[in-house]
């Protein structure tokens, strides 16, 4: 693996700026973001990463490689979660290993936009509509995670509501971020498809805020995880493996497919990390509503305390030398 793209990876603006946070709550620092800021910075920056989404999508139309990409995107959010499933199940109860399984089916939004920043930084060109890929990633994970515990858990379930499949429907695709980010890439089509001043005049805002925006949010999550690693101790060993070993055997299987789909070098990183991130936002909120017999310790500060940090600051420029390893016809 080549080093100089881990440090070059360490020493971008964002990452620091996660250390920073991370840093704060080592030496116990007073810092803190007010708590309305981290939520309002997520949800711009699915804005704007779905609005500029829409865009590409416009300029590229759904020919060539957009549309085996999304059905490969959909089959690895199919096939990720029953495989974390049975492997979990060889530690955990239904319940745990259903949700665990769920959130590392689905995707990270942010590990996404710090490896479009990497490709920036390495002058990688990508594709706009890999955000498609990026939207859709995110329900199908949610309905494999509940549809397990409705087959495999015991049919009567204590202080638990029956889960209807209308139910586990609306839960994973009408979830706030998969909402916003489906929202902003149709607003972005069919702005750029009829209203080009439209797209002149979201500039500023989708455009020269977003890296500042990234930086700050990524502060806030280098705080969050610090304060989460304590709780993997309680996870266990066992756990503390899968975390950091499932994303890089999902990223294996990634570079894999996107070998089979010839994507370049800038679309394959981009495919293989959403196959090797974690959910630590959407999956968690729905897994705690419609699964509360699952432990949110364990898929919380697994996914947020030890997969994020790992893939952010180590596991992108892992892939991207994986994607030069293993297709080197496109890199």
């Amino acid at each position: 693996m080549e080093t100089s793209l881990i440090l070059q990876n360490v020493l971008t603006p964002p990452v620091l700026f996660f250390f920073l946070g991370t840093f704060a709550v080592v030496v116990k620092s007073d810092l803190e973001i007010p708590a309305p800021l981290p939520k309002l910075f997520s949800l711009y920056l699915l804005l704007a990463i779905g609005f500029k989404g829409g865009l590409e999508l416009e300029r590229s139309g759904f020919e060539g490689q957009v549309i085996p990409t999304v059905l490969a995107a959909i089959f690895m959010s199919l096939l990720i979660p029953l495989i974390c499933f049975a492997i979990l199940r060889l530690k955990f109860d239904v319940f745990n290993s259903a949700a665990i399984a769920a959130a590392y089916g689905s995707i990270s939004a942010v590990t996404f936009i710090t490896a479009e920043s990497f490709l920036e930084n390495q002058n990688i060109p990508f594709d706009g509509f890999m955000v498609a890929a990026l939207a859709i990633m995110e329900s199908p994970a949610i309905i494999v995670g509940l549809l397990l515990v409705k087959l495999a858990a015991p049919k009567k379930r204590p202080n638990s509501k029956r889960m209807r499949l209308g139910s586990i429907l609306h839960e994973a695709m009408l979830n706030g971020s998969a909402y916003l980010l489906l929202g902003s890439l149709l607003i972005g089509f069919l702005t750029a498809a009829h209203n080009p001043s439209g797209v002149e005049k979201m500039q500023p805002f989708t455009g020269k805020l977003f890296y500042g925006a990234e930086c700050f949010f990524l502060l806030d999550m280098g705080i969050v995880a610090a304060q989460r690693l304590p709780s993997l101790k309680r996870a266990g060993p066992f756990l503390i493996g899968f975390a950091v070993f499932m994303p890089i055997f999902n990223a294996f299987i990634g570079v894999m497919i996107a070998k089979l789909l010839v994507l370049g070098p800038g679309n394959a990183l981009l495919f293989v990390v959403l196959c090797a991130s974690a959910s630590y936002l959407a999956v968690p909120a729905a897994m705690r509503m419609t699964v509360p017999e699952a432990k949110s310790s364990y898929y919380i500060s697994t996914t947020l305390g030890l997969t994020f940090p790992f893939n952010i600051v180590l596991g992108i420029p892992i892939y991207m030398s994986l994607v030069r390893t293993i297709i080197p016809l496109n890199g």
